[in-house]
């Protein structure tokens, strides 16, 4: 059972209903009986770092989250700022990530000579490298995502990427280590793409 966490933050029904479109059985989890029987968590995440970090820390479910992830291995997938979560603290805010992939979330306004406009918006080739596990199936063309976001992460080993974009400079879009993994882009508004790296994950 795949649980999609309910913290207030995210478009959770959108992932509900692409799972359904898989024929993969999933469930909303807001509170930490719910993630009890979970096979598989996807932790979606929008707007401001510090803002979604707190919403998770009061949710209740922090603890739990942990100790299915950390100890128990369930399978983790962050998107967007639910990726951003994963790491270790974010230039947009002052509060501490989860660490669970070591690593700094980066605004691109910081980049010396960046002068495209912000937030970076709309579809964005995808580069997979380290034979993500995420890429493993349906990605013979060169794959397409949407993206919407103004900050990238900057992750600490570099054997943990499992994808690049460019935008300006090259970004890391997908990081994975171990059982935990988090994509920068929007796989529920990625059409194909999307639904064949969720069923990807699905199957890890």
């Amino acid at each position: 059972m795949i649980k999609i966490i309910d913290y207030g933050v995210g478009n959770v029904q959108a992932f509900l209903v692409l799972l359904k479109r898989l024929n993969i059985q999933a469930e909303c989890a807001k509170s930490p009986n719910d993630l009890i029987n979970a096979t598989k968590l996807i932790l979606p995440g929008v707007g401001h770092f510090d803002y979604a970090m707190n919403k998770l820390n009061n949710s209740g479910m922090r603890d739990s989250l942990d100790q299915c992830v950390l100890e128990n291995k369930v399978p983790i997938l962050g998107v967007c700022v639910g990726m951003q979560m994963l790491g270790s603290n974010s230039e947009e805010g002052s509060e501490d990530g989860l660490n669970w992939i070591p690593g700094k979330v980066r605004s691109f306004k910081n980049i010396e000579n960046f002068s495209l406009p912000l937030p970076h918006m709309g579809w964005n080739h995808v580069e997979p490298e380290n034979n993500s596990v995420l890429f493993t199936k349906g990605f013979n063309e060169k794959p397409q995502f949407y993206f919407l976001h103004s900050y990238y992460f900057d992750v600490q080993d570099k054997k943990n990427i499992s994808a690049k974009s460019k935008y300006g400079v090259d970004f890391e879009v997908a990081i994975s280590s171990g059982n935990i993994h988090g994509v920068q882009c929007h796989p529920e508004k990625s059409h194909h793409w999307g639904l064949n790296l969720i069923n990807n994950f699905s199957t890890l």
